[in-house]
């Protein structure tokens, strides 16, 4: 089974967030910078850089909504949005968020958000304000809709711009992820929901399946702010996995060889792809794979980074095909 067989055809999006680029940099004028493309939005001003980052939580929400556990999702949204903006060095200054729905319980809307303000505080941003909107006959019933919206700030001198940092002969790190996080649930709903249910204890996962898919996307801003200066290039492995992320940092005539044999996936991936017959470059395409964020450094650096126990899993070499996985 591929991805566009649950309903997303990654092809199609990336075509279409090209078209989209062309016009939003029309927007800038003289004085103005847009480096469409990245993990975050960037805006220069003064000796200071602003970076803006949008997400969801997708179709991780069916999974909430199911199992009427709100009050986890507000996390994954907040923590993927810190990422996003960490891969240029920026800290978070404030979240805003969006939760449509056309009719759901009082109870759902404060479990949301809850879980934003825990997550909010513990990353050290407040939680300023948001939409709430609500949407009769638009939404099925029971189901909401959770968008948020985050900005943070660098000095221009500690940001970082992998176009420029990145060398041949750096390696890269692999930090591990705490499951799916927030990408791919279309097609791991279509696959694991066809054998188990959400509440059945599955014995590969040592957890019931609605306790793995609903694992909370892991935040790497603790870890890695005190090791921003050591970093030449950050990609956070979410949508398009590790083609479409990695390529984002690789400047011309830079690509990156991957090896697949440096880490051990966890066990829900496997058992996706072995219940959905999913084509191993479809996985690594939508997947994780067990890594959410991809560190490239100089090997000379490797000792700052020990305590985080990361996995060396590539390199950067001379070329342009991209990403390979070997």
């Amino acid at each position: 089974m591929l991805y566009k067989n649950a309903g997303v055809d990654i092809d199609v999006l990336n075509l279409v967030r090209k078209d989209i680029g062309k016009h939003v940099k029309k927007t800038f004028g003289r004085g103005g910078r847009s480096e469409f493309g990245l993990f975050g939005g960037i805006y220069s001003m003064n000796d200071e850089i602003l970076i803006s980052s949008c997400d969801s939580v997708g179709t991780k929400i069916l999974i909430a909504c199911a199992t009427d556990i709100n009050n986890t999702v507000g996390a994954d949204l907040v923590n993927h949005c810190v990422n996003d903006i960490l891969t240029t060095g920026a800290m978070p200054l404030f979240f805003m968020d969006y939760i449509g729905f056309s009719k759901v319980r009082p109870k759902i809307l404060v479990d949301i958000v809850s879980g934003l303000a825990k997550a909010c505080t513990k990353e050290k941003m407040p939680l300023v304000g948001g939409e709430t909107a609500q949407l009769s006959r638009f939404y099925p019933e029971g189901v909401y809709d959770l968008v948020g919206f985050i900005v943070g700030k660098v000095r221009k001198r500690d940001y970082i711009d992998p176009l420029k940092r990145i060398k041949t002969g750096h390696i890269i790190l692999g930090l591990r992820s705490s499951g799916l996080h927030t990408n791919g649930y279309s097609l791991a709903r279509r696959v694991l929901l066809r054998k188990y249910r959400l509440s059945s204890y599955v014995p590969r996962l040592k957890c019931t399946l609605a306790q793995e898919l609903l694992k909370i996307h892991r935040s790497y801003r603790k870890d890695l702010q005190p090791r921003l200066k050591y970093i030449k290039g950050l990609a956070h492995i979410t949508g398009g996995g590790f083609y479409d992320n990695i390529e984002r940092v690789l400047p011309p005539g830079r690509a990156a060889i991957i090896r697949k044999k440096a880490w051990q996936p966890q066990p829900v991936f496997k058992l996706i792809q072995e219940l959905g017959k999913v084509p191993d470059d479809e996985m690594y395409r939508v997947f994780n794979m067990g890594i959410g964020m991809c560190v490239v450094i100089d090997k000379k650096h490797l000792r700052y980074f020990k305590p985080l126990r990361p996995r060396i899993i590539g390199e950067i070499v001379k070329g342009n095909f991209g990403t390979r996985l070997e």
